[in-house]
């Protein structure tokens, strides 16, 4: 009979009644160095999904830089995004152990600072968010902010934020957890306690609550697929990681922030003082003053604002920025619509004031720049039902006057001269 007493070859473990050790080959191995093994190389996993990010982490200039390329306008905001990314990834990469950054500062835990977008509709709050998720090389999910209610109502729970990351990141736990969620209308989530009927708000403050741990670093159990009364598995995510990004339109939010500025001053009769009516210049540039206490005023709890520490204000969209947007980014919209056209072999030509026009109906809108697709689509539809029905058209002129209605597209056989070519072959002609 063999009375030796096996020994766990990692940390030497006597085995026993309490410790039972699992044997291999040549040697054996206790529960504890089971667990902190799977720590071990849950970790290594961790480094080589953050070392598959798109070579180097981009410094804020280069961030903003990229921003540039895809987003118009909007310097302060893309400052402030793009050194709130950097700091939050260069805070990832230094959990790795052999990080100069760690070494002599292992006392100091960093912290995660989440963003909360303010801005009218249309001025590219998404495309900010999903433009640097896509730069940086991470998972990224769109939430809908009104879908969600309390838990035990009809309507999604918090947790179906992460079901979302989790499937963009095609069932990688490790690199979902370093993923960015945009939360979007998250302004229509402003308590309603002060309306007249008492009613349970279950899409207002009850979702904020139950917001709260998700943004600031929980361990949730998420369902794999589908609900979980659909026999869908569950795996445990760690939200201290992952990046939220929180935005809303906060409708007359400027105007308790002009209260809080500008105090009116009570009057009556000849002596009292008129106040003129601010423009929207003004309106902008008080928004740019929010604070905590013009958040809690318009609805927001308190618990949920100290979660989103970055505030990034968008401001509105002129025709001259629109102009831009229109002609300028590497995803243009006029740059789309003649692709299009080219498909076909006919080629989109826009004169200034045609796009000009294209800007200014969008304004009348009032829907920022997703507007100008919706303008483009109602312009062009004509056009493209019969161009490609139509034999010989080569060139389609879009002028000022078939934008505001009172002409129309003019089909081409050929590109018409410029006026620099009708000038060069007129001193030719001279000659």
């Amino acid at each position: 009979m063999n009375d030796k007493i096996e020994k766990c070859s990692f940390c030497g473990t006597d085995q026993s009644v309490n410790t039972p050790l699992i044997a291999g080959l040549d040697g054996y191995i206790c529960e504890a160095c089971v667990r902190l093994a799977n720590q071990v190389v849950t970790s290594w996993g961790r480094k080589r999904d953050l070392a598959s990010l798109h070579g180097p982490l981009p410094k804020p200039a280069e961030l903003k830089k990229r921003l540039d390329d895809f987003v118009i306008g909007q310097d302060l905001a893309k400052e402030i995004l793009s050194v709130s990314v950097y700091n939050h990834y260069k805070r990832l990469r230094s959990e790795s152990a052999d990080s100069p950054v760690c070494m002599g500062h292992d006392d100091v835990e960093l912290g995660k600072s989440n963003i909360l977008l303010l801005g009218p509709s249309g001025c590219g709050k998404t495309l900010l968010a999903s433009t640097l998720a896509r730069i940086v090389g991470v998972p990224f999910a769109i939430a809908d902010a009104t879908t969600l209610t309390q838990a035990g109502y009809v309507g999604e729970d918090v947790e179906s934020i992460l079901s979302r990351l989790l499937d963009v990141a095609e069932g990688n736990v490790g690199r979902a957890e370093w993923g960015i969620v945009y939360i979007d209308e998250i302004d229509k989530l402003a308590r309603s306690s002060e309306s007249a009927m008492a009613v349970r708000d279950v899409s207002g403050e009850g979702v904020q609550q139950a917001l709260l741990k998700l943004v600031e670093g929980t361990t949730v159990k998420v369902p794999t697929k589908g609900k979980r009364r659909d026999g869908g598995e569950d795996v445990s995510m760690d939200t201290g990681n992952i990046l939220f990004i929180a935005g809303g339109a906060f409708a007359g939010l400027e105007e308790m922030v002009t209260k809080r500025i500008k105090p009116s001053t009570m009057g009556i009769g000849f002596t009292a003082a008129v106040h003129a009516e601010e423009d929207q210049t003004d309106l902008d540039s008080f928004l740019k003053e929010v604070q905590a206490d013009d958040l809690r005023r318009f609805g927001l709890i308190p618990e949920f604002i100290g979660r989103f520490p970055v505030l990034a204000t968008l401001e509105e969209l002129d025709e001259e920025a629109l102009v831009t947007i229109l002609t300028e980014p590497r995803n243009a919209l006029i740059k789309q619509y003649q692709k299009l056209f080219a498909f076909d072999d006919i080629e989109l030509e826009f004169t200034h004031e045609a796009i000009a026009a294209i800007a200014r109906k969008a304004i009348e809108h009032g829907t920022g720049a997703r507007g100008l697709r919706g303008v483009m689509e109602n312009l062009l539809r004509k056009t493209m039902f019969e161009t490609p029905s139509v034999d010989g058209v080569k060139h389609c002129l879009v002028d000022e006057q078939a934008v505001e209605g009172m002409g129309d597209i003019k089909l081409l056989s050929d590109k018409p001269a410029s006026a620099k070519e009708k000038k060069g072959s007129r001193a030719a002609a001279g000659a």
